[in-house]
């Protein structure tokens, strides 16, 4: 009994190639366990267009640096989450149109978000490629026995990471940071808000405008302190008022206050 016992869990402990799996793939493994950043909050400090860019000139050539090149664009160029971004299918894109359909969204939300010309362009490369692998998810293994199988969040991120250090991106550079550069240029280009709340599949404004506390403090400040004078004159117009002697003031008007503003 215990020998086809160890058998069973002997082929448990295998994957299909034949390889051992980790005991970290096994069920269970982290039951009871939080994750290392659980309650951490990450400052919104979204990566500037030319560390992105950086990044993506790092990647390199081949399908590797395609794939890494293309997972940027659409969480960039488009602002998609990272599961989003994994859960697309080729038939999910429309480059006639500019449009990306995400099935299921936060929520199980579906919604379409638009993509730039020039997100097309990079993402050009990838999709050669991507025809030339087993049909499946957009974003895939590329090589070895897993060909065309989904790639992992977790392999997202830590190729990222990788990638940046090779690059010299003196910050934290994640999936949900190109998707807070996404909003703040956005909010740059003068797009309503209402379009970036849309665009990032949010349920409120005040989740959007979260996104934007990225926008630097500096530039608040420049913004405002350049803003146009008002083209009427303050004091056309104007003229001093006085209560006439002996009429009672109104209930709750503070009438020396409001000859003071004058």
């Amino acid at each position: 009994m215990s020998s086809a016992l160890g058998g069973v869990m002997d082929r448990e402990l295998v994957d299909c190639t034949g390889r051992r799996r980790s005991p970290a793939a096994m069920p269970g493994h982290y039951a009871g366990h939080s994750p290392p950043n659980k309650g951490r909050r990450y400052p919104a400090d979204p990566p500037t267009v030319e560390e992105i860019v950086r990044v993506m000139r790092a990647a390199g050539p081949g399908a590797i640096g395609d794939r890494l090149r293309a997972m940027i664009v659409v969480l960039w160029r488009s602002g998609l989450r990272i599961s989003e971004a994994l859960a697309l299918a080729e038939s999910d894109l429309d480059p006639g149109r500019g449009a990306v359909l995400v099935r299921r969204g936060k929520g199980g939300k579906r919604r379409e978000v638009g993509m730039d010309a020039w997100g097309w362009q990079q993402l050009e490369p990838w999709l050669r490629v991507r025809e030339q692998l087993p049909v499946g998810a957009l974003f895939c293994i590329v090589s070895g026995a897993t060909r065309g199988r989904p790639w992992s969040p977790q392999g997202v991120r830590l190729q990222l990471r990788t990638i940046a250090v090779r690059a010299g991106v003196r910050r934290r550079f994640a999936p949900h940071q190109l998707r807070h550069a996404h909003a703040v240029e956005m909010a740059h280009e003068g797009v309503p808000l209402v379009v970036i709340q849309r665009q990032l599949g949010h349920v409120n404004l005040g989740i959007t405008s979260i996104y934007l506390q990225g926008i630097d403090n500096a530039e608040i400040i420049d913004t405002v302190h350049h803003r146009p004078p008002p083209v009427i004159p303050a004091s056309a117009g104007l003229a001093t008022w006085t209560r006439p002697t002996g009429e009672p003031a109104a209930p709750g008007r503070n009438s020396a206050k409001i000859r003071d503003l004058y």
